[in-house]
């Protein structure tokens, strides 16, 4: 195994090959390049790890204690050569063995189990050839733990985290969060699932152990030698957003599982740099939700598809039991009004040959039911108790404008990322309930289109709840392509804005002073500066 990536590989990568330099001229001057492309030096030999940033350790034992290291590997992917990653190995210092659960044969991170009230401990080390941080994405922590790019460390390096897990049962995420490199890091391998359990959730009768299924849905392109290939267009495919072409599922090619016919609690994560599936049934099964970003919902939810953007995760109950012994059934893509289309001329130069469209149809994952006993229970009619955040406690409205900028690129509110810069806009007090209004209006794009594309939004810190969404006639097509696949109930960290909406949530800012972030999910926008902080003030 090799303990590092070639620059030839390291390269392949980052996507800074002849056709991005060709394009060069046609990008925003701000899209970040890695250390290694701009300098080719090599790897800062490794040092001791260093705790940089921690506030004052927890009082007395944690419950939980691990160590977390980002460093390269290879895995075998594709049929052939082994492809070279970047991915994160933990080791489990003190708690319950049942806290780590690798995902064999993956690139991918070992899934965290996690109880609320638990308090943690996390010794992250970097190595890999960049600067990283680790970002818990839907925990709600200190900003010091949260982590945000100011807290990078360099290769060698390390940080610790120190927490109490405050969230309700649902399904996070961890991955990197560096300013300029969240993009190729997480497509390198660097993500990982988190799973929070409470009282709550013990106490309901759903599926768990084996019939309990996490799927985290990526996509990915390969080049001929099984290595990953990283905006082969540069900055081009930066603007539109990176889209591969293959769909990988915990890491893995054409995936497939035996189950018996009897329910299964499924938790879907979409771990996509930036491409949005329409999920649905081949047999045409309602899709039942039971869970989106921030837990259990009230009550389940049946629609014909859901639609998932990146960094978005919903949880279904399905009982393949209504499925005939010796069947399979497929969870597939359904076909939509690809949102990019509406970026003109860019939009039809931005999506690389030999990507895999978004809006086609095209398999996820099947599942092939066996011919054993069946059993398990039914799907219970109440499933949690959701605190509802009344509007009429909102002491204030701030409108988002998301936008293409040129020069900048993509903005927010005409802003782009500054390490820790804060407009007079993004003070907000600690207590306050609040109404932002996330506004996708587009601009003028590159090359005459407009600039029109989706924005998943995402904020740190608490959850909040969607009030309600205005769509504009010129996004009106892909709105209905994609419209009964929205679960906007229950708690949400990430929202998808379609061109041409408006999207008004429902934010609670509580418990932790200092600053946050709030981005845009499709992350090669994020990484182009499509990113500020906000800062709660005492």
């Amino acid at each position: 195994m090799r303990s590092s990536l070639s620059r030839r590989g390291f390269l392949r990568i980052s996507g800074l090959g002849l056709t991005a330099a060709a394009l060069a001229a046609c990008a925003p001057s701000a899209f970040p390049r890695t250390p290694e492309a701009q300098t080719g030096s090599p790897a800062t030999p490794a040092r001791t790890p260093t705790p940089l940033g921690a506030p004052t350790p927890l009082s007395g034992d944690v419950d939980v204690e691990l160590a977390l290291t980002a460093r390269p590997g290879e895995v075998p992917i594709l049929s052939g050569q082994p492809t070279q990653v970047w991915r994160f190995e933990a080791q489990l210092l003190q708690g319950d063995p049942a806290v780590l659960e690798p995902i064999p044969e993956s690139y991918l991170g070992p899934t965290l189990h996690l109880q609320q009230g638990q308090r943690v401990r996390i010794h992250f080390t970097n190595q890999i050839p960049q600067e990283s941080i680790v970002h818990w994405h839907g925990l709600h922590v200190p900003p010091e733990m949260d982590g945000h790019p100011r807290y990078a460390v360099k290769t060698g390096e390390g940080y610790v985290y120190e927490f109490t897990v405050l969230n309700r049962a649902g399904t996070y995420w961890y991955h990197p969060h560096p300013h300029g490199r969240t993009g190729p890091q997480v497509y390198a391998g660097m993500a990982g699932l988190l799973l929070v359990t409470d009282p709550e959730e013990q106490a309901l009768e759903l599926p768990r152990g084996a019939f309990d299924i996490p799927l985290v849905i990526q996509d990915r392109l390969f080049n001929a030698q099984n290595q990953l290939v990283y905006l082969p267009n540069g900055r081009m495919d930066a603007m539109m957003g990176f889209l591969g072409d293959r769909i990988l599922v915990n890491g893995r090619p054409d995936g497939s599982r035996t189950v018996p016919p009897r329910p299964h609690r499924l938790r879907l994560l979409n771990g996509s740099n930036s491409r949005i599936y329409k999920l649905g049934w081949s047999n045409g099964m309602p899709m039942t939700v039971i869970a989106t970003d921030g837990g259990l919902l009230e009550r389940p939810v049946q629609l014909p598809y859901v639609t998932l953007a990146p960094a978005e995760r919903v949880e279904l109950w399905v009982d393949f039991g209504a499925v005939n012994p010796g069947e399979s059934i497929v969870l597939e893509n359904q076909p939509f009004v690809d949102p990019g289309s509406g970026m003109g001329m860019m939009g039809m130069m931005g999506r690389q040959a030999g990507a895999l469209p978004q809006g086609e149809r095209y398999p996820v994952f099947t599942f092939q039911v066996s011919r054993e006993a069946g059993g398990g229970a039914p799907l219970p009619e109440r499933l949690a108790t959701v605190e509802r955040i009344d509007p009429a406690q909102a002491t204030s409205t701030r409108r988002v404008t998301l936008a293409m900028q040129p020069p900048s690129g993509w903005t927010l509110n005409g802003r782009t990322f500054q390490m820790t810069d804060v407009a007079k806009e993004e003070r907000v007090p600690l207590g306050a309930t609040e109404v932002w209004e996330f506004v996708n209006q587009g601009g003028r794009g590159m090359m005459g289109g407009m600039g029109m594309l989706p924005h998943p939004m995402h904020m740190h810190g608490h959850p909040f709840q969607v009030l309600e969404r205005q769509v504009d006639p010129a996004g009106e097509a892909v709105w209905e392509s994609l419209r009964e696949g929205f679960v906007d109930a229950g708690w949400k960290d990430t929202v998808l804005v379609l061109p041409g909406q408006r999207v008004r949530i429902l934010r609670q800012f509580r418990d932790f002073t200092g600053l946050f972030l709030y981005h845009c999910h499709n992350l090669e926008h994020e990484d182009m500066g499509m990113m500020r902080n906000f800062e709660i003030i005492a």
